[in-house]
């Protein structure tokens, strides 16, 4: 049952990411060509955010439009909703939407510095932290300010989300996407892998039909 299921997914991604791979290969070609890059500011941001961020995987991207898009103009938000929907079909945690985000930006150089600069600060933090766990677990202030943080995290997730619905979000079969994946996604809970690959395949039925 489960591990059939599992196995399913994984074809699933694997034929998703043939299917998208030469698109991809198309935005990583304009997003490099769209101005200089310094590999090295590069490593410096995404070790900044693997310092800071907390909560969510999901609340990467308000990091990620904040200093790539907006900041540094490196991506459009456009290019950014596409590494999060290859970080939705890769295996692992939705950070190695990181690494693709580093290969738009760098190619692979970027895409190793972008990686190695996210999960570092976490390999030392736990490596620091850890026999201090139990008494923070055990915190009353540590319990009530990650209460604080949490929050704060869910507005940062509501926030990125509104700006990035502007870009996505832009005729009736687009919002009519978002309304069936959110009811899908949250009332039976269907793996938001087949959700990102059946929105990919109507919009390409979607452009054959108005082509």
């Amino acid at each position: 049952g489960a591990v059939v299921a599992g196995l399913r997914l994984g074809v699933l991604r694997r034929e998703a990411l043939t299917l998208l791979l030469p698109n991809l290969s198309l935005v990583a070609a304009s997003a490099q060509a769209s101005g200089d890059v310094s590999l090295w500011r590069l490593f410096l941001i995404f070790l900044k955010i693997g310092s800071v961020l907390y909560g969510s995987g999901y609340v990467l991207l308000a990091f990620l439009r904040a200093d790539l898009v907006e900041q540094t103009r490196w991506l459009t938000d456009q290019q950014l909703l596409d590494a999060v929907a290859v970080g939705q079909f890769t295996p692992g945690p939705l950070f190695t939407t990181a690494t693709f985000v580093g290969y738009l930006v760098g190619s692979w150089p970027g895409a190793i510095l972008a990686t190695l600069g996210i999960f570092l600060p976490s390999f030392i933090l736990v490596a620091i932290t850890n026999p201090w766990i139990p008494r923070l677990r055990s915190s009353a202030w540590t319990s009530a300010l990650l209460d604080g943080v949490n929050v704060a995290s869910l507005a940062l997730m509501a926030a990125v989300t509104a700006q990035l619905g502007r870009a996505a979000l832009v005729d009736a079969l687009t919002i009519g996407l978002l309304v069936a994946a959110g009811v899908l996604l949250i009332r039976f809970k269907i793996n938001s892998a087949w959700l990102v690959l059946a929105g990919g395949v109507i919009g390409l039925i979607a452009v054959s039909l108005r082509g």
